[in-house]
Parts: structure tokens; sequence; C-alpha cells
């Protein structure tokens, strides 16, 4: 079983930063990769910054520069650095992540989402 919580989000003026964080907690599962994703009002949920086990990232053209993905193996952590926030970037920011169980099976498993809101 794998189970995330998000959190951090909250209101920030353009130009500001915010750092999220997701707590994994995991029973006979292995999580290997660990993303955020996130979905503006009346869009569809896009993809933000990935970080694999050896620590490989990902990230979209729209946060390259700006924002910083990471993980805390020993407390089951991933982070997003959020820096000169738009306010394009406002939007619910969602943890994603991959796990294997004893069984060898993969699944993915999503958190309940973070508002994040930045103003002009």
């Amino acid at each position: 079983q794998v189970q995330l919580v998000e959190s951090g989000g909250g209101l920030v003026q353009a130009g500001g930063s915010l750092r999220l964080s997701c707590a994994a907690s995991v029973s006979s599962f292995s999580i290997s990769a660990m993303g955020w994703y996130r979905q503006p009002p009346g869009k569809q949920r896009e993809l933000v910054a990935t970080i694999n086990s050896v620590y490989s990232t990902y990230y979209a053209d729209s946060v390259k520069g700006r924002f910083t993905i990471s993980r805390d193996n020993a407390k089951n952590t991933v982070y997003l650095q959020m820096n000169s926030l738009k306010p394009e970037d406002t939007a619910v920011y969602y943890c994603n992540a991959a796990a294997t169980g004893s069984s060898g099976r993969v699944s993915t498993y999503w958190g309940q989402g973070t508002q994040v809101t930045v103003s002009s």
C-alpha cells in the first residue's frame, strides 16, 4: 500500500517562491520514480517534473530554470522548489509515484493535491 500526502501550497505574489512536499507512506512497496503534475483551472493535468531512484530529473519546458525537484529517501519525501513564480503557474499540484510490490507488480499512485495560487 502506498499513500501520498502533499503540503506547502498557498498564495504568493508573482516572482515569489514556494516549496511543495510530498510524504509517502509505504507498506510492502518499493518506490522508484516520483513526480509532480499540475492542473490549472479548466485545463488538463500536465507533467511538471520527475525524479527517479538514481536522482535523474526531467522538467517541462515551462518550468525549466525556475523549479527544482528533489527527494529524500530516508524520509520517503519528494520536494518541488518553485522560484520566480508566474500567474500561469496557478494550479492544483499533485504528487505521483511508481511503486513495485513484493510480487514485482508496478503500480502508480496519486496524492490528493495542494493548491498553488500566484497573483499579479
